[in-house]
């Protein structure tokens, strides 16, 4: 009698007996305690044969649960692994569709950027000349106010 169960998690479950196996065993005991010591060895006689057909069903019912409990095992394995599998594809969809919105929103962003830069470049470039002209015009002054204090030191 071999039982395999595998390396799984056990699963208690317990197969209700028939009415029918019920009432066979109190009548098994019944007659065993309604006769004689006699009609008791006669009986266990009897029964050892019948013991052993029992036992031997007993073994092929739990077999066969087991059995069916390691295919329900399998077959919860393999319907995880199918979840697993479609759960990977779908996040592996999303993060492609992330990516591409990421990538869309950083040339928009670099777009926008890219006028700011050619805005500030072209307010710089104003200063830069602001910046000669206002020096030009200092030099100037200053060059006035030179000729200025001279004319007077030189006036009587």
């Amino acid at each position: 009698m071999d039982f395999f169960f595998e390396d799984l998690p056990s699963t208690s479950q317990s197969t209700p007996k028939s009415r029918h196996e019920e009432s066979q065993m109190t009548d098994d005991t019944e007659d065993d305690s309604s006769r004689g010591k006699s009609s008791n060895v006669s009986m266990t006689e009897m029964q050892e044969p019948l013991s052993s057909s029992r036992i031997d069903d007993i073994s092929r019912r739990v077999q066969d649960l087991v059995e069916k409990i390691n295919d329900s095992r399998t077959s919860d394995q393999t319907v995880m692994d199918s979840f697993q599998e479609k759960l990977m594809e779908k996040v592996t969809e999303m993060c492609q569709q992330m990516k591409e919105h990421m990538y869309t929103v950083y040339e928009e962003n670099s777009n926008e950027m890219q006028v700011k830069l050619q805005e500030l470049s072209e307010v710089l470039e104003s200063c830069t000349k602001l910046n000669t002209e206002l020096m030009e015009a200092t030099n100037a002054l200053a060059g006035l106010r030179e000729g200025l204090a001279i004319s007077k030191m030189s006036e009587p």
